[in-house]
């Protein structure tokens, strides 16, 4: 059983969109999430309901129930006599979830090269120019962030809405650990490098390509996601 998880120190809240009424039940879902994935609440941080409910300046009510729907969504558990807590995931679940991941990006993007329009080709270079520059600045916290974006501008494209959003959720549970920003600035620059060859092959529509580079990326990246250190407070134990 582990001990009691704290609540670790957070950056100002986003402000609630009317002041005078103060945080509806929509925006402490929201904020409390965006947190999560950012990587300020990491894996087995603490979530007391009355310190963040003074936090937000409401009462429990709503906040039990934000917590209860991102426990839905994987995010967030309940331990008996101990509260809410970030999800702390094994590290064979995390390589789990990279697959679950590999699978779903696949077809999408099987499609999504083939229906992309001229403005979903300028997004995608957007998001890998910012890739390129968070390498360049090794910014890892940066490259973390857009490396997502880049993947969903790859994928979005495939109109295929349920699947991309089941390849959201699968991700969200991922990011409190922040995968790549324990990656080495080697390792990054070999998957930046997959993140290019993929572009290429996305912007002339050439399907085989593209996959193709996939394949070698995800490899690549599931060898990293390996190899991060189990030792750093980020995995739980794997259950007896």
């Amino acid at each position: 059983m582990p001990s009691r998880p704290r609540l670790p120190r957070l950056p100002p809240l986003t402000p609630p969109h009317d002041l005078e009424r103060g945080y509806s039940q929509q925006e402490i879902l929201d904020e409390l999430r965006r947190l999560m994935l950012d990587g300020n609440m990491p894996p087995g941080a603490g979530l007391p309901l009355r310190e963040l409910a003074s936090r937000f300046a409401v009462s429990v009510i709503p906040l039990r129930e934000s917590l209860q729907t991102l426990i839905g969504e994987g995010l967030v558990e309940h331990w008996p006599n101990l509260g809410y807590r970030v999800t702390q995931l094994t590290a064979a679940e995390l390589r789990e979830l990279y697959i679950v991941r590999e699978r779903l990006e696949w077809v999408a993007l099987e499609t999504a090269v083939t229906t992309a329009t001229p403005e979903d080709h300028r997004l995608a270079a957007e998001a890998h120019a910012r890739l390129e520059q968070a390498v360049l600045e090794d910014d890892s916290s940066a490259y973390h962030r857009e490396s997502r974006i880049f993947h969903l501008a790859l994928t979005r494209p495939s109109g295929m809405a349920r699947l991309v959003h089941m390849l959201e959720s699968a991700w969200n549970i991922t990011e409190p650990i922040q995968p790549m920003v324990h990656v080495g600035p080697r390792d990054r620059a070999e998957l930046h490098a997959d993140h290019s060859r993929m572009l290429a092959a996305f912007y002339v529509g050439d399907a085989e390509a593209l996959l193709a580079a996939a394949e070698l990326h995800n490899t690549r990246l599931n060898r990293v996601v390996a190899q991060l250190p189990d030792d750093t407070g980020l995995f739980s134990d794997p259950a007896p």
